[in-house]
């Protein structure tokens, strides 16, 4: 089995950074109590359409104002959506081609970031430990993701901030071979990313990672609903607050723009397929498999990842975890704006350094 060094030394790799970001290195806590996105993550603030629109042009077709006179899209048009995070991946990591089938998950890029920086910034406090305390950089960093989705989010954030070589695999042959052609189509990503289809489902990590692989980190966004209905309760609340948000005295602009996407608000918001958004048992159903499975391949991974959706599912994973004897774990508190979420990490071996 191929093992890591226990400590990295900063890489000649120069992975693609924001102009004006700055490689700062504060806690989870820090950035959780400034109510804002992760000090790494590009996409602070609102987004800049004049920024964006001048990367992609199409994007002005479905630029709205709202009633602050501000410009915005209508997240409930699922083409609006898609030409928004087609214009943020151009402008911000250099993607020139990306595209997903109609129906599929369109992920909001400003929180998968932030989950991708957290991740680096744990292997930086923990097993790739350096003199400038940044995070480690370069191919040498191999990171796996479950579920990747037609979209390859997190394998193109990851290897255009960091320069990290991913593997990603999914249960979706259809989204294995969207997430591939990506990733072929982008010379930026082309030799960083392997796409692979796990052939049976009820497996995670059993027939993706082989005997000789190792895998610094592992990142995952299990589905969250246990069921169809659930997902479509869900999406009725999303959308009522989209709708409540938007303000009673809309534009005709907006009026327009949500006849054209035909009806949106009667689809699930963000599009999604029921494998992206639901199965059975829901999220906690799903990470008590992944942690029970984890354990049968912990000498081929340095830290498990996952995003926790719901904050009563924490407890019975930590308690879970702690039957199972793991050496560490930690929950990563993120905060989007008004929203909160987490990122549960455990492993099974500790450093002789830590």
């Amino acid at each position: 089995m191929t093992t890591k060094p226990i400590k990295s030394t900063p890489s000649s790799s120069k992975p693609n950074t924001n102009p004006g970001t700055k490689h700062r290195n504060r806690s989870p806590a820090t950035a959780k109590k400034l109510g804002q996105l992760h000090p790494r993550n590009p996409h602070q603030g609102r987004y800049d359409f004049d920024l964006l629109t001048r990367a992609l042009p199409e994007l002005a077709d479905y630029t709205i104002t709202n009633p602050k006179g501000e410009p915005t899209i209508n997240f409930s048009d699922h083409q609006a959506v898609r030409t928004l995070n087609k214009a943020l991946l151009l402008q911000y990591y250099g993607i020139k081609f990306w595209d997903i089938p109609e129906g599929y998950l369109c992920p909001p890029i400003p929180g998968r970031a932030d989950y991708i920086h957290y991740v680096a910034d744990l292997l930086a406090q923990t097993t790739h430990i350096n003199e400038d305390n940044t995070p480690p950089t370069g191919k040498q960093i191999h990171a796996l993701d479950i579920g990747t989705g037609a979209s390859a989010i997190y394998p193109i954030i990851g290897s255009r901030s960091y320069g990290w070589r991913f593997t990603a695999s999914d249960i979706d042959p259809v989204s294995v071979n969207t997430a591939a052609l990506i990733c072929e189509a982008n010379p930026k990503l082309k030799g960083a990313v392997k796409v692979k289809l796990q052939p049976e489902p009820k497996h995670i990590f059993k027939n993706i990672i082989g005997r000789q692989d190792y895998f610094d980190i592992v990142v995952c966004n299990p589905p969250f609903h246990a069921s169809l209905e659930e997902a479509v309760e869900a999406n009725s609340r999303k959308q009522h607050n989209l709708q409540r948000h938007r303000g009673k005295n809309t534009s005709e602009q907006v009026s327009r723009s949500s006849t054209k996407s035909g009806n949106a608000a009667q689809n699930l918001n963000f599009g999604g397929q029921h494998k992206e958004l639901w199965s059975e048992g829901g999220e906690i159903a799903f990470l008590t498999k992944m942690i029970r499975e984890s354990r049968d391949f912990a000498e081929h991974v340095g830290w498990f990842t996952s995003l926790v959706s719901k904050s009563e599912n924490v407890k019975p994973l930590q308690q879970l975890l702690k039957e199972l004897g793991v050496a560490q774990m930690r929950i990563i508190e993120m905060s989007q704006g008004q929203k909160s979420t987490r990122v549960l990490a455990w492993r099974f071996t500790m450093d002789e350094t830590e």
